[in-house]
């Protein structure tokens, strides 16, 4: 019977990169792998199938050939052995099914990057809006003095893993198949510790803490985050570290919300002032400033002070500040001051769509809703 043309094979088209070949690879050798199906001639003769195709179209020289001459063109042979390039191939695409398959897997590197950290810290809305530098301290892990990292009690050391003999990793042979992993015994390390230090109980690092300066650039919103290279999880066996990630949170302030680059505030006014007019005095971040507030100011009414907002990180200019006006309420009165508004109210009441048209407009509607 004639061989199927390798790219129909692996259902992949002409001009595929690599890693669709490699994935169109993995995803029919976990369908059609002979220990997934036990007494199936047909499964395994496609598995052979696509494992001759991905060797062919996974090596670039043979690949050309291919594609210039067809079946001709690549020795029959290349794909079929586990010599050379076509088994390093197969190694990559087939490590992490052979993992799913038989518990076991293929390590690359015993060598691995810390992982990451999070700090949170708190801080003011001032300090977001200012920037500010300031300090924290991490757990982190150093070298155990008492071994000096080596992880052997004194006066011993590491000695050569016997399992792997030094190599960090060993072969499994699993039918046809011969796969590399990680030596369970020294975890890629290809040194065992026989009689542990009792400072550091072999690990060769003792928890600790460290100190780190932290600079918080000016206009930090909740939630930012500040990146810190190298501040992380120190990495296994001399792999580089993770990063620390300082998240951002700023505390709830006394007077102002903040909303992106704006600030917002309400701002009580006495009925007398709301009525009269007058200037009273508001704070911003940057000191105090001064409101005229037009007579027969309502409840509500809102004031915009330009530029008085936050800067934020990634702004051209600062945000606003917005006075939300909050007519008050006087309390606690005086015998004479209930009589004053007593007196007050009988005389706006002689021509009240005049003083209060708000009130009147809101009556009529009422009357309106009520009246069939």
């Amino acid at each position: 019977m004639a061989k199927r043309d390798y790219y129909e094979v692996l259902g992949v088209n002409r001009d595929a990169d690599e890693e669709a070949i490699k994935k169109a690879f993995r995803k029919l050798a976990m369908k059609h792998h002979p220990d997934r199906n036990h007494g199936n001639p047909e499964a395994e003769n496609l598995f052979k199938e696509a494992k001759e195709a991905y060797d062919v179209l996974s090596d670039a020289q043979k690949r050309a050939a291919y594609d210039r001459f067809g079946h001709a063109g690549v020795d029959p042979s290349a794909g079929a052995g586990f010599g050379g390039r076509g088994f390093e191939n197969f190694a990559d695409a087939f490590g992490d099914i052979f993992s799913d398959i038989f518990g076991g897997g293929r390590t690359r590197s015993s060598v691995h990057r810390g992982a990451d950290l999070r700090y949170n810290l708190e801080i003011t809305l001032e300090q977001a809006a200012r920037g500010t530098e300031t300090k924290i301290r991490i757990p982190t892990a150093e070298t155990c003095a008492t071994c000096g990292g080596s992880g052997a009690k004194a006066g011993t050391k590491p000695q050569t893993c016997p399992t792997c003999d030094g190599h960090g990793q060993v072969r499994m042979q699993q039918g046809f198949f011969s796969i590399q992993q990680t030596c369970p015994r020294c975890h890629g390390s290809g040194k065992y510790v026989a009689d542990p230090c009792a400072t550091c109980g072999g690990a060769g690092r003792v928890k600790a803490h460290k100190t780190l300066s932290v600079r918080i650039p000016p206009g930090v919103d909740e939630g930012d985050r500040i990146r810190l290279a190298g501040e992380g999880e120190p990495g296994a066996r001399g792999g580089p570290a993770g990063d620390l990630y300082v998240q951002i949170h700023v505390r709830p302030h006394p007077v102002f919300t903040r909303e992106h680059d704006d600030l917002h505030c309400e701002m009580p006014v006495s009925f007398v002032t709301a009525a009269l007019g007058g200037e009273i005095e508001i704070p911003t971040l940057d000191g105090s400033a001064k409101i005229k507030i037009p007579a027969e100011t309502q409840s509500g009414k809102v004031f915009r002070l330009r530029g008085r907002g936050v800067k934020g990180v990634r702004s051209s200019s600062p945000g606003d500040l917005f006075c939300h006006v909050m007519i008050e309420t006087p309390v606690n009165l005086t015998t004479r001051q209930k009589e004053l508004l007593r007196e007050f109210e009988a005389i706006t009441q002689e021509d009240s769509e005049r003083h209060n048209p708000r009130a009147k407009s809101w009556m009529d509607r009422v009357r309106e809703f009520f009246t069939p």
